[in-house]
């Protein structure tokens, strides 16, 4: 075999080698594959009741019988861990679902909706990307009051501008495309062109932006949770199981690091896979 054969062979066996999932693409599936079965199932990983108040087993470190160690009230770690995987993960889902749907709109009005609309909406986005995501998070709470339905709006407000951009960016270049252009010289209507041509091509990238979405709308929700604005103690949420135990952070550092630990897992995981789908859907391997 030639020198130009074997560079040939090893081009096109590249991009089969670069397509199989990496080591941290598995492990990160894995770890989602558990978040999942802590949500719908949470038996399966723990028959301890979350909530069970023991007072002579109060801070008790982590141990064969209670894996992450126990609260101030003798709760067990894990087990709340694990029951507060639904909360976090319904915030998650919910805000990022809120914030597509807004962007989505936004995207399609500046994206669609000719010139005026075009500048007011971008005007628009321009003064809400003026305050930090949390920031603006911040304000919706202080103005509504806080709790974890108001965090989970406030959330989803404050990603709204950035998926706005980045939808409306998407569809105005498959608007000026050719096959949109041909479309309009045969004479369809602008609602078919929009439904038909330019929706189902511009919301492909809505799956990559929920995935990378999600781990940060569980940061932001646990933030303000932490901060007292969202899910209250003694719910079993991550940002507030973290603002209950940082009182006892110097003496009992468990009640603090595995409920972090689970909101960096998460967000790693979330944006692992995120760009995993990003690569497959730009064509890169």
């Amino acid at each position: 075999m030639s020198e130009l054969d074997l560079r040939t062979a090893a081009a096109s066996a590249a991009p089969a080698r670069r397509s199989r999932p990496s080591v941290g693409e598995i492990l990160a599936l894995g770890f989602v594959l558990f978040l999942l079965v802590a949500t719908v199932a949470p038996g399966i990983l723990t028959a301890i009741d979350p909530n069970a108040i023991n007072a002579r087993e109060a801070f008790q470190g982590p141990s064969l019988e209670h894996w992450f160690g126990t609260d101030e009230s003798g709760r067990d770690i894990y087990s709340r861990v694990i029951a507060g995987t639904s909360t976090s993960l319904l915030i998650g889902v919910t805000a990022t679902a809120i914030g597509l749907a807004l962007g989505l709109a936004l995207g399609v009005l500046a994206g669609f909706g000719g010139r005026v609309l075009d500048f007011s909406v971008n005007r628009t986005i321009e003064v809400l990307f003026a305050f930090p995501g949390l920031l603006l998070a911040l304000l919706v709470i202080v103005i509504a009051g806080p709790g974890p339905v108001t965090a989970t709006i406030a959330v989803g407000l404050s990603t709204a501008p950035g998926y706005a951009r980045i939808i409306r960016g998407q569809l105005v270049g498959i608007r000026t495309s050719a096959y949109v252009e041909s479309a309009r010289v045969l004479g369809h209507p602008p609602w078919r062109i929009l439904t038909r041509h330019i929706l189902p091509n511009g919301l492909a990238p809505l799956v990559v932006l929920a995935t990378l979405g999600i781990g940060q709308a569980v940061v932001w929700a646990a933030a303000l949770s932490y901060l007292g604005l969202g899910a209250q103690p003694p719910s079993a949420e991550w940002g507030a199981m973290l603002s209950a135990g940082r009182t006892y952070i110097g003496t009992a550092w468990w009640l603090t690091v595995f409920p972090g630990l689970m909101i960096v897992l998460t967000t790693i995981a979330t944006t692992v896979l995120g760009r995993r789908l990003s690569r497959r859907t730009g064509g890169q391997r």
